[in-house]
């Protein structure tokens, strides 16, 4: 499993092979069973990890005990709720695995240490803060103020993954749906013509 982490850091072309070398060492490799925590709502944030292998969601509660789902991280991407790992910060989301999942942890101590050892990490780091921004702002435009089954259309065209490895719980509370509105949506575009 290291392999896909290297070959992330690689494809990145930013880092020599010593630079990745010195760079896995600070991490450490976790395993989550389906429904581990990797961060919890409202615990300090002192971790930042790349998903080797399965998927996790964002999600805070509200007020009424109910997940509210921001987003899902799957292999080849980074967990963790940046603002508050740079600040160190209580986490205002949780990150909870939904499949078995290994990740690369890094501390927020060994962060910075290997910062102040390979600056061009930050480069790296950036890009990853950038997509952040990107899927944020995709999922503002795709998902709000649309109809259950615009939403559900999207997420086929643009995100299959989600249909493929998604409860559909976790699925309409992402789209901000409740489950019978996502089914009804589903029957809606699977419906065979009728002649």
């Amino acid at each position: 499993m290291t392999d896909v982490f290297e070959n992330y850091l690689s494809s990145k072309g930013r880092l020599s092979p010593g630079e990745i070398s010195l760079s896995l060492k600070f991490f450490e490799r976790i395993s989550l069973k389906k429904g581990d925590f990797f961060i919890r709502e409202n615990e300090i944030c002192r971790s930042i990890g790349f998903i080797a292998h399965g998927a996790v969601k964002a999600y805070a509660i509200d007020k009424e005990g109910k997940e509210n789902i921001t987003c899902f991280k799957f292999e080849n991407e980074f967990a963790t709720l940046f603002p508050e790992f740079l600040a160190q910060e209580k986490s205002k989301r949780s990150i909870q695995a939904v499949e078995d999942t290994i990740i690369y942890t890094i501390s927020y101590q060994n962060y910075q240490l290997l910062l102040d050892q390979i600056p061009v990490l930050n480069e790296v780091i950036k890009l990853v803060m950038q997509q952040e921004y990107q899927q944020k702002e995709s999922y503002m435009l795709n998902y709000n103020n649309k109809s259950a089954v615009d939403k559900y259309l999207h997420v086929m065209s643009a995100e299959p993954m989600l249909i493929r490895r998604i409860a559909t719980q976790d699925l309409a509370s992402y789209l901000g749906v409740t489950r019978r509105s996502l089914t009804r949506a589903k029957g809606q575009i699977h419906k065979p013509d009728i002649l």
